[in-house]
């Protein structure tokens, strides 16, 4: 792995005049990714299921481009076909979509003490929303015969190293890293003018609803015990935690240096998009070795996001 053009794709793509999409995009890493697009020349379309802070973050990028909202419930199959038809019936096509929404488990604690409910509703958003946007996007964007990039936001937490302390999350986000190099070798067999990337956010904390995302928690996936408290934080809370267990404040990642970031990469099609990526592979590495002596592999201390 290299953070290096050469890791990626032969042929680029130019994200002016592009039309985009990115789903969990009215907060957070979303917001940032939409922001770094107007600021290339694109036209976006935010999907959200907060319907108030997607309203405000569109009205908030407004100046910065042509962008517009979509009230979006990436787990249901009706909710993504009418964003769909919203933005190919808007715009005609689709370039870029950014497979972006996400939340924790919102149990935490320990394996055993996850819920059915939390798998049902991290894996729900985590890994069949992306299927439910790769399978409503990908065969219009083929149709379309336009040049396009699916970017799905997986994380290391899982999609790199075992993190036993996120078990239910680092499973979905593991799920996401499996399903985006399928992706990525179907739309290269089929000799389509599509390629996928898998994204993971990196440079320091980040500073996003995730830990608060038990907020849209559904009704009818609500636990029956108690949480932990670990995925009902404020993102101020988690930083005093961190730095109350390692004695210093964390690094805090700049969200818009990071979109920034993420549209260099998306640009030349490089599939894996993070920064450090050679300590990455170094993680892997170990794991690959642990599992070659039929050991365990070693837990790393990864922070949830």
């Amino acid at each position: 792995m290299s953070d290096s053009p050469s890791a990626a794709d032969t042929n680029c793509l130019d994200i002016a005049g592009a039309v985009a999409v990115v789903t969990g995009g009215a907060n957070g890493i979303g917001r940032a990714l939409a922001r770094a697009l107007l600021g290339r020349g694109a036209t976006v379309v935010i999907a959200d299921i907060e319907s108030g802070i997607l309203d405000a973050t569109v009205a908030e990028l407004s100046s910065l481009g042509p962008v517009s909202g979509v009230r979006t419930d990436v787990t249901d199959e009706a909710s993504t076909a009418a964003l769909v038809d919203r933005v190919f019936d808007d715009h005609g096509r689709a370039n870029l979509v950014f497979l972006n929404a996400g939340v924790t488990s919102g149990g935490g604690g320990l394996p055993w003490q996850q819920e059915p409910n939390d798998w049902r509703w991290c894996f729900g958003v985590n890994v069949i929303g992306v299927g439910i946007g790769t399978s409503a996007f990908v065969p219009r964007m083929i149709e379309s015969g336009e040049p396009g990039q699916i970017v799905l936001t997986s994380s290391g937490d899982g999609g790199i190293a075992p993190v036993p302390t996120a078990s239910v999350y680092a499973a979905s986000k593991a799920a996401v890293s499996c399903f985006a190099e399928a992706l990525q070798h179907n739309l290269i067999s089929e000799q389509t003018a599509l390629r996928a990337s898998v994204f993971y956010p990196s440079g320091g904390l980040l500073d996003t609803g995730l830990y608060s995302a038990a907020r849209n928690r559904p009704a009818d996936l609500a636990r029956v015990g108690p949480g932990t408290g670990r995925s009902s934080m404020t993102f101020d809370e988690l930083v005093l935690r961190v730095t109350a267990a390692t004695g210093k404040e964390p690094a805090i990642a700049d969200l818009d240096e990071l979109g920034e970031f993420v549209m260099d990469c998306v640009e030349r099609r490089q599939f894996v998009i993070g920064k450090d990526l050679g300590g990455k592979a170094t993680l892997l590495h170990q794991r690959a070795d642990a599992i070659g002596r039929g050991e365990l592999p070693e837990a790393h201390g990864v922070k949830l996001g």
